[in-house]
Formats: structure tokens, C-alpha cells, sequence
């Protein structure tokens, strides 16, 4: 399954959403699968879908989501080309505030296969949600990318998602067993608390301690899931939050480099040039103007 692995960067950029127009774009999309969630909601034409070993099609006003690791492909299914709203998004990154719920991520593996989980949703069901509204805002907010729009962002996709999970339940989808502790293995819910954490001194070894792994089991199955090592992981995601301390505050490198957790500025300095290309301050001077 390798040779169709799409790879990301949602680490740097946690949430893709854009407008997807087949006639300035490749397509059709051809079998490959990702470690995000993909979802689409259409706006013109038809699209037929395949999505691991189901296949569909998808009307005007119609939404589809592809659960992470599901080999999946779309063409057209008819003669106009389609155009669609597009958002891809690392689903564990998004944390439950009640202990006793599970995460998004937790509910999707469970929900992948399950009779009552379906992944597509008419033009009607998308109305009752709202559906087009909240991914048209995500879209907005990644293309203006003013104050707070990862926030927005993610608020939108909490109201989106919990009301898809809602709509499973009222069709006899359960979380009854599906506690936050309850997950089938730790290490895809790391990423939740390596979010919160950030700031903090963060040990891979004690990562992998609280998954109740070994460091070298660990590591591996990390890097196989999300294709990089955890201390990279770690280092996109300080290196994304300090963007925004860049952008949207007049905080110096020092005060930026302690609230992202890196161990000094000139630490900060360096990992941020070999993810962004530039230094910090340049990287401030040519977004603020």
C-alpha cells in the first residue's frame, strides 16, 4: 500500500481547506490513501467515489469523508467536471474536554465499517448540519488567515464532526464502550497530549513510558504512522505555534522561544530556519506586510 501513500503536512499546517475546481486541477484523483481525515462536500456536477472496499456516488450538495488510512479515489459521474470543498486534517489532534468521552480519533476507527456510521451525507443531511456553511468558513479563515483563524478553524470542525457523530448515534451508532481510556492503542492519541503539552519539556522516552511501550517500539511505530519521528513531530508543531507568535504579537524571540518550549533562543533560531527556510524575524517582516 506504500506506492499510494499521499504524504502532508499537517503538522505544519494542521488543517488543508480549500475550493477544488476539476478543470484547473488534476484529475481524476487516483487511488491513495493518507493519515488524515478527508472530507468533501460538492458544488457542482457528480463525483463517483471508491473508499476502501465501498463505492458510491455523490450528488450536488452531498458530502463524503474519507477516514485516515482508507485507500480512496474520485472521478467524475458525469460530463461536467465537478467542483468541491476540500478539507484534510489530522482527526487525533482534536481533544474531548470530558474524560469520559472518546476522542474523534477513537470514534472514527470504531465508526470505519460500522453499519450506522455511513461516510456520505445528501444534500438534505448537509443542510440539517450545516455542512456547507462551517467547511465554507474553514475555507475563509485559511485563506485570510487573520487573528485566531486556526481557533476558528477548529471550532468549526468540532461543531462539524460532533454533529456527524450525532447523526451515526440517532442511526444506532453507540460510545458506550468507547471510553477516553478505552482507546485499541495509546500512540494515536499521543499527538492529543503532545498538543497540549508543547510548551513543556517533552522526553520521548517518557512518551513512549506513558503508551506503556518500549522506546524502540515506540519510535517505530510512531515514524510508520505518521512518517517522521516523534521529536519531529514535536518540533512542526512548536515551530507552527511560533509562527502565529510571530504574526499576531510583538513578543521577542526569547519570550516566543520559552511559550513553544524550545530550551533557548538560539535552539528556536535554528529549528525554525530548517522547517520554514528563513529566519524568524524574516519570516515576521515578510508576513506582516
Amino acid at each position: 500500500m506504500d506506492n499510494l501513500f499521499e504524504k502532508s503536512d499537517v503538522l505544519n499546517s494542521p488543517v488543508d481547506a480549500m475550493v477544488f475546481d476539476a478543470s484547473r486541477e488534476k484529475f481524476p484523483i487516483e487511488k491513495h490513501w493518507h493519515y488524515f481525515v478527508e472530507i468533501i462536500y460538492l458544488h457542482q456536477g457528480s463525483v463517483e467515489y471508491t473508499c476502501s472496499d465501498r463505492s458510491g456516488r455523490l450528488e450536488k450538495g452531498g458530502m463524503a469523508i474519507f477516514p485516515p488510512k482508507a485507500v480512496h479515489s474520485i472521478r467524475s459521474g458525469e460530463d461536467e467536471l465537478p467542483v468541491y470543498s476540500l478539507l484534510k486534517f489530522d482527526v487525533n489532534r482534536l481533544r474531548i474536554s470530558s474524560d469520559y468521552s472518546p476522542g474523534f480519533g477513537e470514534v472514527f476507527r470504531r465508526a470505519e465499517g460500522h453499519p450506522d456510521a455511513h461516510m456520505t451525507f445528501d444534500a438534505e443531511q448537509c443542510r440539517a448540519i450545516g455542512a456547507e456553511a462551517l467547511i465554507g468558513q474553514c475555507i475563509d479563515e485559511m485563506s485570510n488567515r487573520r487573528y485566531g483563524y486556526g481557533t476558528v478553524m477548529d471550532a468549526n470542525l468540532y461543531i462539524l464532526l460532533n454533529r456527524v457523530v450525532r447523526l451515526w448515534m440517532d442511526r444506532g451508532f453507540s460510545l458506550e464502550h468507547s471510553s477516553a481510556r478505552a482507546n485499541s492503542d495509546p500512540i494515536y492519541s499521543i499527538t492529543e497530549y503532545i498538543d497540549a503539552h508543547y510548551s513543556e519539556e517533552l522526553k520521548v522516552t517518557e512518551l513512549a513510558e506513558m503508551c506503556g511501550i518500549s522506546y524502540s517500539h515506540f519510535a517505530k511505530s510512531f515514524k510508520s504512522i505518521y512518517r517522521q519521528s516523534c521529536r519531529q513531530f514535536i518540533n512542526y508543531l512548536r515551530v507552527s505555534k511560533a509562527a502565529d507568535y510571530l504574526i499576531f504579537t510583538d513578543h521577542d524571540l526569547n519570550r516566543i522561544s520559552q511559550e513553544t518550549g524550545f530550551s533557548d533562543c538560539s535552539h528556536f533560531i535554528r529549528v525554525f530556519r530548517s522547517i520554514k527556510g528563513v529566519t524568524p524575524g524574516k519570516y515576521r517582516a515578510a508576513n506582516r506586510q
